[in-house]
Protein backbone atom coordinates (compact mmCIF):
# COMPACT_ATOMS: atom_id res chain seq x y z
CA UNK A 1 0.00 0.00 0.00
CA UNK A 2 1.08 3.31 -0.83
CA UNK A 3 2.84 5.73 2.12
CA UNK A 4 -0.16 8.34 2.66
CA UNK A 5 1.24 11.53 3.83
CA UNK A 6 -0.96 13.93 5.11
CA UNK A 7 0.33 17.36 4.91
CA UNK A 8 -1.37 19.92 7.38
CA UNK A 9 -2.93 17.86 10.29
CA UNK A 10 -0.40 15.41 10.43
CA UNK A 11 0.17 11.43 10.10
CA UNK A 12 -3.58 9.55 11.38
CA UNK A 13 -3.55 9.49 14.97
CA UNK A 14 -3.91 6.63 17.26
CA UNK A 15 -5.92 6.22 20.24
CA UNK A 16 -3.63 6.55 22.41
CA UNK A 17 -2.33 9.30 21.11
CA UNK A 18 -5.02 11.14 20.31
CA UNK A 19 -5.38 13.73 22.75
CA UNK A 20 -1.36 15.10 22.61
CA UNK A 21 -2.32 15.89 19.16
CA UNK A 22 -2.58 19.38 19.62
CA UNK A 23 -2.47 21.77 16.67
CA UNK A 24 0.01 25.20 18.18
CA UNK A 25 0.44 26.06 14.18
CA UNK A 26 1.74 30.05 15.17
CA UNK A 27 0.01 31.13 12.25
CA UNK A 28 -3.46 29.60 12.63
CA UNK A 29 -3.54 30.80 16.03
CA UNK A 30 -2.37 34.25 15.15
CA UNK A 31 -5.52 34.39 12.99
CA UNK A 32 -8.09 32.98 15.44
CA UNK A 33 -6.26 36.02 18.11
CA UNK A 34 -7.16 38.71 15.42
CA UNK A 35 -10.79 37.14 15.36
CA UNK A 36 -10.87 37.40 19.06
CA UNK A 37 -9.62 41.00 19.15
CA UNK A 38 -12.12 41.79 15.91
CA UNK A 39 -14.96 40.67 18.32
CA UNK A 40 -13.59 42.46 22.00
CA UNK A 41 -13.21 45.78 19.82
CA UNK A 42 -17.08 45.61 18.26
CA UNK A 43 -16.49 44.89 15.13
CA UNK A 44 -19.41 42.13 14.84
CA UNK A 45 -23.24 43.03 14.75
CA UNK A 46 -23.37 40.21 16.55
CA UNK A 47 -20.77 38.84 19.50
CA UNK A 48 -21.89 36.27 20.95
CA UNK A 49 -22.42 34.56 17.65
CA UNK A 50 -19.04 35.64 16.45
CA UNK A 51 -17.06 34.25 20.31
CA UNK A 52 -19.61 30.87 19.19
CA UNK A 53 -17.91 30.54 16.11
CA UNK A 54 -14.33 31.11 16.90
CA UNK A 55 -14.55 28.31 19.78
CA UNK A 56 -15.97 26.08 16.93
CA UNK A 57 -13.03 27.03 14.88
CA UNK A 58 -10.36 25.99 17.59
CA UNK A 59 -12.13 23.18 17.79
CA UNK A 60 -11.61 21.88 14.09
CA UNK A 61 -8.49 23.27 13.36
CA UNK A 62 -6.49 23.18 16.95
CA UNK A 63 -8.25 20.91 18.98
CA UNK A 64 -7.18 16.81 18.28
CA UNK A 65 -10.26 16.74 15.75
CA UNK A 66 -7.77 17.58 13.52
CA UNK A 67 -5.09 15.03 13.89
CA UNK A 68 -8.50 12.26 14.36
CA UNK A 69 -9.31 13.72 10.67
CA UNK A 70 -6.22 12.16 9.57
CA UNK A 71 -6.90 9.12 10.67
CA UNK A 72 -11.01 8.52 9.96
CA UNK A 73 -12.66 10.31 6.83
CA UNK A 74 -15.54 10.57 9.09
CA UNK A 75 -14.08 13.05 11.77
CA UNK A 76 -12.81 15.31 8.52
CA UNK A 77 -16.50 15.23 7.08
CA UNK A 78 -17.43 15.85 10.93
CA UNK A 79 -15.03 19.05 10.62
CA UNK A 80 -16.47 20.29 7.02
CA UNK A 81 -20.15 19.73 8.92
CA UNK A 82 -18.96 21.91 11.22
CA UNK A 83 -17.53 24.34 8.84
CA UNK A 84 -20.71 24.74 6.77
CA UNK A 85 -23.58 24.07 9.10
CA UNK A 86 -22.35 25.68 12.37
CA UNK A 87 -19.39 28.22 12.12
CA UNK A 88 -20.98 30.04 8.64
CA UNK A 89 -24.49 31.00 9.99
CA UNK A 90 -23.00 32.05 12.91
CA UNK A 91 -20.23 34.11 10.86
CA UNK A 92 -23.10 35.29 9.31
CA UNK A 93 -25.11 36.25 12.19
CA UNK A 94 -21.96 38.05 13.26
CA UNK A 95 -21.05 39.79 9.95
CA UNK A 96 -24.39 40.04 8.54
CA UNK A 97 -25.70 41.44 4.77
CA UNK A 98 -28.96 43.57 4.35
CA UNK A 99 -30.01 42.45 1.03
CA UNK A 100 -29.06 39.84 -1.23
CA UNK A 101 -30.57 39.64 -4.69
CA UNK A 102 -32.37 36.72 -6.67
CA UNK A 103 -29.71 35.94 -9.36
CA UNK A 104 -27.09 36.43 -6.85
CA UNK A 105 -28.57 33.51 -4.06
CA UNK A 106 -28.95 31.45 -6.96
CA UNK A 107 -24.72 31.72 -7.92
CA UNK A 108 -24.15 31.41 -3.89
CA UNK A 109 -26.32 27.83 -4.06
CA UNK A 110 -24.31 26.97 -7.16
CA UNK A 111 -21.08 28.16 -5.67
CA UNK A 112 -21.26 26.05 -2.38
CA UNK A 113 -23.12 23.09 -3.93
CA UNK A 114 -19.75 22.84 -6.40
CA UNK A 115 -17.09 23.57 -3.36
CA UNK A 116 -19.05 20.26 -1.36
CA UNK A 117 -18.56 18.32 -4.25
CA UNK A 118 -15.83 18.62 -5.43
CA UNK A 119 -14.18 18.32 -2.39
CA UNK A 120 -15.77 15.25 -1.79
CA UNK A 121 -14.78 13.58 -4.60
CA UNK A 122 -11.85 10.93 -4.35
CA UNK A 123 -9.25 13.25 -6.57
CA UNK A 124 -9.83 16.54 -5.19
CA UNK A 125 -10.23 15.14 -1.29
CA UNK A 126 -6.30 13.62 -2.57
CA UNK A 127 -4.83 16.87 -4.09
CA UNK A 128 -6.21 19.02 -0.68
CA UNK A 129 -4.16 16.75 1.50
CA UNK A 130 -1.18 16.22 -0.07
CA UNK A 131 0.37 20.18 0.54
CA UNK A 132 -0.58 22.83 3.24
CA UNK A 133 -1.73 25.62 0.48
CA UNK A 134 -3.67 22.86 -1.19
CA UNK A 135 -5.34 21.74 2.60
CA UNK A 136 -6.23 25.37 3.27
CA UNK A 137 -7.52 25.84 -0.52
CA UNK A 138 -10.05 23.41 0.40
CA UNK A 139 -11.08 24.56 4.26
CA UNK A 140 -11.35 28.10 3.00
CA UNK A 141 -13.67 27.54 -0.42
CA UNK A 142 -15.93 25.61 1.53
CA UNK A 143 -16.28 28.10 4.99
CA UNK A 144 -16.31 31.15 2.21
CA UNK A 145 -19.12 29.85 0.29
CA UNK A 146 -20.95 28.51 3.26
CA UNK A 147 -20.77 32.01 4.62
CA UNK A 148 -22.01 33.52 1.91
CA UNK A 149 -25.21 31.48 1.74
CA UNK A 150 -25.83 31.71 5.09
CA UNK A 151 -25.32 35.76 5.01
CA UNK A 152 -28.06 35.58 1.86
CA UNK A 153 -30.74 33.30 3.07
CA UNK A 154 -30.21 35.43 6.87
CA UNK A 155 -30.13 38.75 5.56
CA UNK A 156 -33.38 40.76 6.84
CA UNK A 157 -34.28 41.62 3.34
CA UNK A 158 -34.55 38.35 1.49
CA UNK A 159 -37.79 37.10 1.01
CA UNK A 160 -39.23 34.21 2.28
CA UNK A 161 -39.31 32.46 -0.67
CA UNK A 162 -35.75 32.57 -1.60
CA UNK A 163 -34.45 32.05 1.49
CA UNK A 164 -36.21 28.79 1.76
CA UNK A 165 -34.56 27.99 -2.12
CA UNK A 166 -31.09 28.39 -0.57
CA UNK A 167 -31.96 26.20 2.38
CA UNK A 168 -34.02 23.66 0.24
CA UNK A 169 -31.59 23.34 -2.26
CA UNK A 170 -28.33 22.94 0.41
CA UNK A 171 -30.74 20.19 2.45
CA UNK A 172 -30.87 18.19 -0.85
CA UNK A 173 -27.48 18.34 -2.06
CA UNK A 174 -25.86 17.46 0.92
CA UNK A 175 -28.38 14.55 1.39
CA UNK A 176 -27.45 13.06 -1.83
CA UNK A 177 -24.04 13.34 -0.73
CA UNK A 178 -23.96 11.61 1.90
CA UNK A 179 -26.22 8.93 0.59
CA UNK A 180 -24.05 8.20 -2.52
CA UNK A 181 -21.17 7.66 0.46
CA UNK A 182 -23.48 5.55 2.68
CA UNK A 183 -24.57 3.30 -0.23
CA UNK A 184 -20.84 3.21 -1.99
CA UNK A 185 -20.23 -0.20 -2.46
CA UNK A 186 -16.28 -0.18 -1.59
CA UNK A 187 -13.91 2.90 -0.54
CA UNK A 188 -13.12 5.75 -2.12
CA UNK A 189 -10.62 7.73 -0.41
CA UNK A 190 -7.17 6.04 -0.31
CA UNK A 191 -5.80 8.11 2.42
CA UNK A 192 -8.09 6.03 4.85
CA UNK A 193 -7.55 2.33 4.03
CA UNK A 194 -4.91 1.80 6.20
CA UNK A 195 -6.01 3.94 9.32
CA UNK A 196 -9.09 3.00 10.32
CA UNK A 197 -8.12 -0.20 12.10
CA UNK A 198 -6.74 1.21 15.02
CA UNK A 199 -10.36 2.62 15.80
CA UNK A 200 -12.10 -0.23 15.17
CA UNK A 201 -13.59 0.50 11.66
CA UNK A 202 -13.16 -0.76 7.96
CA UNK A 203 -12.59 1.93 5.52
CA UNK A 204 -16.58 1.40 4.56
CA UNK A 205 -17.51 1.72 7.61
CA UNK A 206 -15.67 4.77 7.88
CA UNK A 207 -17.05 6.17 4.94
CA UNK A 208 -21.01 5.13 5.91
CA UNK A 209 -20.35 6.50 9.22
CA UNK A 210 -19.53 9.82 7.36
CA UNK A 211 -22.25 9.45 4.28
CA UNK A 212 -24.53 9.47 7.33
CA UNK A 213 -23.20 12.42 9.15
CA UNK A 214 -23.78 14.45 6.01
CA UNK A 215 -27.41 13.01 5.65
CA UNK A 216 -28.86 13.29 9.12
CA UNK A 217 -27.18 15.92 11.56
CA UNK A 218 -25.76 18.24 8.86
CA UNK A 219 -29.30 19.28 7.80
CA UNK A 220 -30.24 19.70 11.50
CA UNK A 221 -29.17 23.33 11.38
CA UNK A 222 -31.01 23.98 8.23
CA UNK A 223 -33.94 22.00 9.00
CA UNK A 224 -34.49 24.67 12.29
CA UNK A 225 -33.87 27.94 10.44
CA UNK A 226 -35.91 26.82 7.79
CA UNK A 227 -38.53 26.16 10.62
CA UNK A 228 -38.22 29.20 12.29
CA UNK A 229 -38.41 31.26 9.33
CA UNK A 230 -41.48 29.77 7.88
CA UNK A 231 -42.65 30.10 11.78
CA UNK A 232 -42.36 34.31 11.75
CA UNK A 233 -43.87 33.94 8.02
CA UNK A 234 -47.15 32.20 9.73
CA UNK A 235 -47.20 34.98 12.43
CA UNK A 236 -46.32 38.22 10.21
CA UNK A 237 -50.30 37.68 8.35
CA UNK A 238 -51.96 36.78 12.16
CA UNK A 239 -50.41 39.50 13.67
CA UNK A 240 -50.63 42.13 10.46
CA UNK A 241 -54.73 41.17 10.45
CA UNK A 242 -54.89 41.10 15.04
CA UNK A 243 -52.98 45.00 14.38
CA UNK A 244 -55.98 46.11 11.57
CA UNK A 245 -59.16 44.19 13.38
CA UNK A 246 -58.14 46.61 17.02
Amino acid sequence: MREIVIAYCGQAAVPAELWSRWNTDPLLIAVLLGLALALASGRAQNRRAGWGALALLALVFISPLCALSSALFSARVLHHVLLVAAIAPLLALAWPAKRVGNPAMAALIALHTGAMWLWHAPGPYSFALASVPAYWLMQLSLLASAWLLWRAVLAPATTGGMAFMGLGATIAQMGLLGALLVFAPRPLYGEHLASTAAWGLSPLADQQLAGLLMWVPAMLPYVAVALTLAWRNLRGPVLTTSSQAS
